[in-house]
């Protein structure tokens, strides 16, 4: 399959009962590259609640989608990536939460998040020779979403806002939801997800995702933490 953008995500595991649950919920599997029908949800609906974040499946983004840069390829893009892992060490935090993040919900750690964020940042810096620079077009929609001014220049050197000392570490659960609707889709998602979350969170690997022609995301390889 060709891919039109790669990233550096956290996949969580798709044996875990948290995970596969999650996974129906979003209503794609992108270790399988295939929809998946919804889990069984009452009158929510949880197809226009999950239409944005579903094309990425569930993850957390540890590099942002980058196009490749010229005299670069997915091969070489591989084997920086065994490299990377080798020289990180598994990150084990005390578990995960549901939090409001504006008006979407997602899953955020629970515990000291400073190896977490060192491994983030590692994915950015280390892989950024491999990045393209983005179309001024799509900078100039990121700008126009109002950015601190480190925010603007992490934009400008790193392709995105959100990296380093800015990154929060977050698996989406929704789009963005209207103010009356995020307590009921909160409390369901308490009631269903939560009791499934693990405790310790462990993060034993990363992965390197694709983009198809469509926009969906797919699972290309895992790369084990080795250090």
């Amino acid at each position: 399959m060709t891919f039109t953008r790669y990233a550096i995500y956290y996949a969580p595991p798709a044996d875990a009962a948290w995970s596969r649950w999650a996974t129906q919920w979003l209503g794609w599997d992108m270790e399988a590259g295939a929809e998946v029908a919804h889990p069984e949800v009452g009158d929510l609906d949880v197809t226009t609640i999950t239409a944005t974040p579903r094309k990425y499946g569930l993850h957390a983004t540890m590099k942002p989608p980058m196009r490749l840069a010229e005299r670069t390829d997915e091969a070489a893009l591989r084997a920086a990536c065994v490299a990377l892992a080798d020289s990180q060490a598994p990150v084990r935090l005390e578990g995960l939460q549901i939090e409001r993040l504006g008006r979407f919900l997602a899953l955020r750690p629970v515990g000291d998040v400073a190896a977490l964020n060192t491994l983030a940042a590692a994915c950015v810096t280390e892989l950024d020779g491999f990045r393209a620079p983005a179309p001024a077009a799509e900078i100039e929609k990121r700008r126009a979403a109002g950015l601190s001014a480190e925010q603007d220049a992490y934009l400008t050197q790193w392709g995105y806002p959100y990296v380093l000392d800015q990154f929060r570490f977050h698996i989406t659960l929704t789009g963005k939801l209207p103010k009356g609707e995020l307590p009921r889709v909160e409390d369901f998602l308490a009631t269903a997800l939560v009791p499934l979350l693990p405790q310790p969170f462990v993060i034993t690997d990363l992965a390197l995702m694709g983009e198809d022609a469509e926009g969906r995301f797919h699972l290309i390889q895992r790369y084990v933490l080795a250090a």
